[in-house]
């Protein structure tokens, strides 16, 4: 893997979402300032993920029980750009910017409600496995074809 992989897109640059969901900001999520804790994103961005996959049909636990399919993160680099804060609505965003046989390379966005630039912008690859070996896997045909679908390469 070389440092180019892992290079956050230009924000103006990006593809259009293909996924978007509101997220608040609960006490629970802040530090002792009252600002997002920054692993939080992690969070926020894993269940923006995992509601779009669900929208294409894509349900781990289905994808496991039928395929012995796992999703897991290969890679990812972040950019905390500006704080969201206790209270605060953000909407979170799935980006696809490619995607083959077994992984595929998304963008994520944090934004606030009512901003077009990011707090938190994110890249990363994400791989499918065997549960079985732990081995690279392909993605049910069914699925890359959605994939493909909303990859605007």
């Amino acid at each position: 893997m070389s440092d180019k992989d892992l290079r956050l897109p230009d924000w103006h640059r990006l593809p259009a979402p293909v996924y978007e969901t509101r997220v608040r900001v609960y006490y629970e999520d802040t530090d002792a300032g009252g600002i997002v804790y920054h692993a939080n994103y992690l969070r926020y961005f894993e269940r923006a993920r995992t509601d779009w996959l669900r929208s294409l049909g894509a349900v781990h636990r289905e994808l496991d029980a039928a395929h012995g399919l796992l999703f897991v993160v290969r890679d990812m680099a972040l950019d905390y750009r500006a704080p969201a804060r206790l209270d605060d609505e953000i909407i979170v965003d799935v980006r696809v910017l490619e995607s083959r046989r077994a992984t595929m390379r998304l963008a994520q966005c944090a934004r606030a409600l009512d901003a077009d630039e990011p707090l938190v912008l994110s890249s990363l690859r994400v791989a499918a496995i065997d549960r079985a070996s732990g081995r690279p896997a392909g993605f049910p045909r069914w699925l890359n074809e959605r994939l493909d679908a909303a990859n605007p390469a």
